[in-house]
């Protein structure tokens, strides 16, 4: 499912316009990054949660010419699935 895909399924569960419905979606994923850019970890009970992992950085090697190469520090977004949604995944109904 993409973006458009989800906007339509609002659309159609909720009776709202089109632009409603891309506005409940934005705002709900703006929200997402906004609060994930700030630091703080986002929890869904039941479906997932979302938190930032930081990495120190440290110095790597260019494997094409073997040349140390400094990598510098960096914060990435991960997803940690629910005990409810895995069980929905696993065991289909």
């Amino acid at each position: 499912m993409n973006k458009l895909e989800l906007i339509q399924v609002v659309k159609d569960r909720t009776g709202l316009n089109k632009q409603e419905s891309t506005d409940i979606v934005k705002l709900f994923f703006d929200s997402l990054a906004e609060t994930m850019i700030k630091g703080d970890r986002i929890e869904i009970r039941g479906f997932c949660s979302f938190f930032i992992k930081e990495y120190a950085g440290y110095t790597g090697r260019n494997p094409k010419t073997g040349k140390k190469v400094m990598v510098p520090a960096k914060r990435l977004p991960f997803f940690k699935p629910g005990k409810e949604l895995k069980e929905r995944v696993d065991y289909p109904n």
